[in-house]
Formats: structure tokens, sequence, C-alpha cells
């Protein structure tokens, strides 16, 4: 089963995210066959961390939420909140598949929370090229569509945030996105 799991950073949090580095790589190195994705999203500035994306692959729901608040930065107080939530991988490959590489050009997250419609956005958008990670959020059953989870490469936010049509969700976020993982 696959999950998607984000971590979003408490303000202020930084200097504690950056003493617990190395603890989480290891901690995340533990799970390197489950990934499918990972990376830390970013303010404005381009430079202050505010979470932390992973989509895995885990036996079960109970697997995903021992690998989600077992986590370190987590344990730590570093995470104000978690987003964690069964996933599908439309593309069925993980980042380093995207044939664009880790660098060149802007990477975004764009989570779209669910509301209404079951089908939104469950077919790939034309420009699949551009897409890292695309799937839906489901219930921890798999039942239930509540919106949809995206790691794109754009010019922009809003060229970001278009992947997604707008009318079929209540909120469209759209953050900052790195390739994750430690640094080799």
């Amino acid at each position: 089963m696959e999950f998607f799991c984000y971590h979003r950073d408490r303000p202020g949090s930084s200097k504690m995210r950056n003493e617990l580095l190395e603890a989480h790589w290891s901690y995340m190195d533990g799970y390197a066959t489950e990934m499918i994705a990972r990376g830390p999203t970013f303010a404005d500035d381009g430079d202050t961390p505010t979470g932390s994306v992973h989509i895995v692959d885990l036996p079960d729901a109970a697997a995903a939420r021992a690998f989600a608040f077992d986590e370190p930065n987590y344990q730590a107080g570093v995470y104000r909140d978690v987003l964690l939530r069964r996933w599908h991988n439309v593309l069925g490959r993980t980042m380093w598949d995207f044939p664009g590489g880790r660098t060149d050009g802007d990477r975004y997250l764009v989570l779209g929370l669910g509301s209404g419609q079951a089908a939104a956005d469950l077919a790939v958008p034309p420009d699949r090229d551009e897409l890292i990670a695309y799937g839906p959020l489901l219930s921890d059953d798999g039942a239930t569509w509540l919106g949809t989870a995206v790691l794109v490469r754009a010019p922009d936010a809003d060229t970001a945030r278009a992947v997604l049509i707008a009318d079929r969700y209540a909120a469209i976020e759209v953050h900052d996105w790195q390739f994750g993982g430690r640094p080799s």
C-alpha cells in the first residue's frame, strides 16, 4: 500500500531540525527500498524549511502511522502536524525515475484537498513529462477520495497549481519542494 506523508514544520523549529538532520536521514535510510519520493518544502524565501514529504510503499496503515510518528523530528517536536493518507502511484515510478532528474527547474508540491466529486483528477494530466509523482489521496481503506498530491517541475507556483482543476477542490496548496535524501 502506498502512503503520502507530509510533516509540516512548527514555526521556529529550523534550528532543532538542523540538529536532527543526521537522525532524520538515518531513520529514512531504513525505508530506502520503500521510498517512492521524498524531500523538504520551503518558505517563499527558498531557504527556510516548512515541511517534509515522504511517499512510501508500506504493508498497511499501522506501518504508515509508525513510519510517520516514530520519525525523529516528529518525536522531538519539530513538526506542527502530519498529513498521512493512502495514496495511489498513478505514474508507477519513483522520483529517481523522473526523466528530468534532480536538478534543472523549480519543483513544487501541489496538494488538492478534496471536496465533492470522487473522480477529480484521477487521470494523469496531458503534460506528464513534468510530473515527478502524481496520485489521489485516499481514506485508510482506499475507498474514499480525499484529494490529490502532486510533485511537479514547473516554471512558477501558478503553473504548478494549474496541474489540478481548481473547482474540483475545497483548497489547493502549493509549496516549493526539492528532491530529498542524504547528499552524495
